[in-house]
């Protein structure tokens, strides 16, 4: 790979990513924004999405890291995502997230609840894309 930056992404629980990579696409709070190397510094919160991971082409991506929240930082040399919670999108299963919803919506209504049920229609969005 003749340019490359690194990235990492964690979480609480742990770092899930950590490699150099040619591209990575963060679905931030103004919506989604690709890093490449030589990107101008910046921050920003990070929304519920997918992260797409492109390792040696900018054309293919090789990972795809669904993500609840969080911040990303970004340098000339380095992007850094620390994320409340991420999930493998090849991990999802679409009848266990139809299940979630389902039991969701069928459940008392808070904030807590309308806060999951966002999570598991974001998690069906993923899936599609």
């Amino acid at each position: 790979m003749a340019q490359s930056i690194q990235f990492d992404l964690s979480s609480p629980q742990k770092l899930h990513y950590s490699k150099a990579v040619a591209m990575v696409s963060v679905p931030g709070s103004d919506g989604v924004f690709g890093v490449l190397p030589g990107h101008a510094p910046m921050g920003s919160t990070v929304a519920m999405g997918v992260v797409d991971i492109y390792e040696s082409d900018v054309n293919v991506i090789t990972e795809r890291l669904f993500v609840v929240g969080g911040f990303c930082e970004v340098t000339t040399t380095y992007c850094t995502v620390m994320a409340d919670q991420v999930i493998p999108v090849k991990s999802l299963k679409r009848e266990l997230i139809e299940d979630e919803l389902a039991q969701l919506n069928a459940g008392a209504s808070n904030d807590e609840t309308a806060f999951k049920l966002c999570i598991a229609q974001a998690k069906l969005l993923a899936l599609t894309a």
